[in-house]
């Protein structure tokens, strides 16, 4: 049986990856780790890293990047494999991950769900085919979300870029320039409103006609769902930074 600490427990995603972990065989919740304990779950939450009294065999962290890295200190000190499906991370963060993942697996990924990840496959193949197509990606999200572009949205771009050798820049404030669009941009637009789980889509603009690819989340549960199996992956891995890429 896999004991699984969950960071962000009381999140809606946190949420969502303990009813995941519930319905999954081999896996159970040890514990949780959040800001309050609200007494709401069926397993011990604790709100002070120091505190923590239980050794979990892998963490599932869904946070914010502050609480990332607080967890972070704790998985380094006891050597635990650690998921991580928190986005907004500065460069130089995503550099102390790298650091971190000498000591002890990290699994990141911005997004769990492995269509999304095909999709960045397929789009990266198309790029190269469509090399005369303007390339624009837009996402959508609900209004609680803090980052802006999403971490999809950049993974989509970062798909497409390397495929075409890294030649393209980012545009994300088109509307503060007053000139024609370059065709080394591959434009990325954020869109906030309501309950939207994520919808992404990049479209490719060739002369009188258009290509476009549309992922779109209903459930919260793919990206619960995808972490889990996320965790069963990197449970027994040696030293080193996993991603989508080597589960799948």
């Amino acid at each position: 049986m896999i004991r699984v600490l969950i960071n962000g427990c009381n999140g809606k995603m946190g949420q969502e990856v303990a009813k995941s972990v519930t319905l999954t065989p081999d896996i159970e919740v040890l514990c949780g780790v959040d800001r309050i304990d609200t007494g709401d779950n069926n397993f011990p939450v604790f709100t002070n890293i120091e505190s923590i009294n239980l050794i979990p065999d892998v963490i599932i962290d869904f946070s914010i990047p502050e609480a990332t890295f607080n967890i972070l200190e704790f998985a380094n000190k006891h050597k635990i494999p650690t998921v991580i499906a928190t986005t907004g991370f500065s460069d130089e963060q995503l550099e102390k991950i790298k650091e971190y993942s000498k000591n002890f697996a990290i699994f990141r990924s911005a997004n769990m769900s492995y269509e999304i990840n095909l999709m960045a496959k397929i789009v990266a193949e198309l790029s190269k085919k469509l090399t005369d197509s303007d390339i624009e990606i837009v996402e959508t999200h609900h209004n609680r979300k803090i980052d802006s572009p999403s971490g999809t949205a950049l993974i989509l771009a970062d798909s497409i870029n390397n495929a075409l050798n890294n030649t393209m820049n980012y545009e994300y404030n088109r509307h503060a320039k007053r000139e024609k669009r370059n065709k080394k941009e591959i434009g990325i637009h954020s869109i906030r409103g309501g309950t939207e789980v994520g919808k992404h889509s990049v479209i490719f603009f060739g002369n009188d006609e258009s290509f476009e690819i549309t992922h779109n989340v209903n459930s919260r549960s793919v990206f619960a769902n995808g972490a889990v199996k996320a965790a069963f992956f990197t449970v027994h891995k040696d030293s080193g930074l996993y991603s989508m890429n080597d589960m799948f």
